[in-house]
């Protein structure tokens, strides 16, 4: 058993039925399933055969789609690559990937020709749910960027799971604007769409003077989307949000924390709290706010059906609800590990535990808030500092828009915290500074404040907190 065989469920059996729309075209399921296979034929042309590498540098198009399926059919490992990245980081992952076959828009014209004659049936390859689907680079924020190993059981786990548990159906309409070359897009939008056999229209990427529009033209009952991406919708104009709440079934946020008070505005303003969950590249999706049940702001939930999870100490060992540990856990979800870097690998698990490196809170009830990463955490004097807990209350000031926290170098106290401030209007810092002090204990108020155009973030909407580190400094 095998992807391949799992998305037959829609490639096969839903053959007839519609499955993708692309700038005003619709394509079957059955029309996927043989573009895919076709494509397939082509990759196996230029020499790629079960345990090669595709590296694949392209924006969001059908044709991502077919790559990506051509290689779960034949055992080729998928290798999405940001197309953010410039010369130094594509350089980095073509050599350690080693891929057969890099694809970018200049090659894909000629690979979709050769693919244009190719049969449309395809013999199956003997592959299992341990066998490799992808290999996904992490951001790398910390040091050199990791290539995390996602087998065929990772991904369907995981979309069996979110489909489950979101109650995806193939009633759904789903209207999906993230970059297929992240985890996001990939493993849970892609592979929810499979599983459930829900019409997915395909958008290049998130534009958000087109988003109302899109929204009402669509109709959509399924969205995924990114903190910034929220923020933009709230823009949207009070008639139009009602409308689109109507339709909608379920909003869904991840890829970075989501402020309490976007919750409120976005709730208030189309009708529906958005579901935050947590994952991760080397994991895909840990632990959910219950789609039945309540929301809770600032939190992501509990785990997934099949995912252990332990908040553990230093030691690893278990603290008692309400205190700060890091996010320890096991599944089904969890990577093979990373790509010809043994060391790490072994260094990422404590056991049978995979240590996220994700700081976080379990209330008495269960539920889980994040503080952030275990590299964010500021000691100042002896004392710990979760960024997190700042940027929350700056947001809900007047003016504030956004803000991160990092720590800087001070040396007497070891680090301090600092605030980089995006203002929507006129922000009276020294007001600022005096509204930190009444609310905060005096170790946790930023040392500076620090007015900025707009955060440094990666292509899914975190927060690059290296480089406003690397600013201040």
């Amino acid at each position: 058993m095998n992807l391949r065989d799992r998305f037959a469920v829609s490639l096969f059996h839903r053959a007839a039925e519609p499955a993708l729309e692309w700038q005003g075209t619709t394509h079957t399921f059955g029309e996927i399933d043989a573009r895919s296979n076709r494509m397939a034929h082509a990759l196996t042309a230029r020499g790629l055969t079960r345990g090669d590498r595709l590296c694949v540098y392209l924006a969001n198009s059908p044709d991502f789609i077919d790559l990506f399926l051509a290689c779960i059919k034949l055992g080729v490992i998928f290798v999405p690559i940001n197309i953010l990245y410039r010369e130094r980081e594509l350089n980095h992952i073509l050599s350690d990937a080693d891929p057969k076959l890099y694809i970018t828009d200049a090659e894909l014209h000629s690979l979709r020709a050769s693919a244009a004659d190719q049969s449309s049936e395809l013999s199956a390859v003997p592959l299992t749910m341990d066998s490799p689907a992808a290999l996904v680079y992490t951001s790398g924020t910390t040091g050199v960027s990791k290539g995390a190993v996602l087998t065929h059981g990772n991904f369907h786990f995981n979309g069996s799971t979110l489909v489950k548990e979101w109650r995806i159906t193939s009633d759904d309409r789903f209207l999906l604007a993230l970059p297929l070359f992240h985890v996001h897009a990939l493993g849970n939008g892609i592979h929810c769409w499979l599983l459930s056999g829900c019409l997915m229209r395909l958008l290049e990427r998130f534009e958000h003077e087109k988003a109302t529009a899109t929204f009402l033209d669509f109709q959509p009952t399924l969205f995924f989307g990114v903190p910034t991406v929220y923020v933009r919708l709230l823009e949207t104009a009070p008639d139009a949000a009602r409308e689109i709440g109507q339709r909608m079934r379920l909003f869904v946020s991840g890829s970075a924390p989501l402020p309490a008070q976007t919750l409120e505005d976005f709730r208030k303003l189309f009708g529906h709290t958005i579901l935050e969950r947590y994952g991760m590249t080397e994991t895909l999706m840990n632990i959910s706010n219950p789609y039945d049940g309540e929301r809770r702001p600032g939190s992501v939930g509990f785990p997934l059906p099949g995912i252990t999870v332990r908040v553990a100490n230093s030691e690893g060992q278990d603290v008692p609800d309400g205190e700060t540990g890091e996010v320890y856990l096991k599944g089904p979800n969890v990577f093979a590990g990373y790509w010809r870097r043994e060391e790490a690998s072994r260094n990422a698990f404590d056991g049978e535990w995979f240590k996220t490196g994700d700081l976080c809170v379990r209330s008495a009830d269960g539920y889980h808030t994040l503080c952030g990463r275990r590299s964010d955490l500021i000691i100042s004097g002896g004392f710990n500092i979760y960024p997190r807990e700042i940027e929350e209350f700056l947001m809900e000031q007047p003016g504030v828009s956004e803000a991160a926290v990092v720590g800087e170098a001070h040396p007497v106290r070891g680090e301090v915290p600092v605030a980089y401030l995006v203002a929507r209007e006129a922000v009276d810092l020294a007001a600022l500074e005096a509204t930190c002090r009444q609310s905060l204990a005096s170790f946790k108020i930023p040392r500076r404040f620090e007015l900025v155009e707009k955060l440094p973030r990666n292509a899914l909407g975190k927060v690059q907190k290296h480089l406003l580190q690397r600013t201040g400094a």
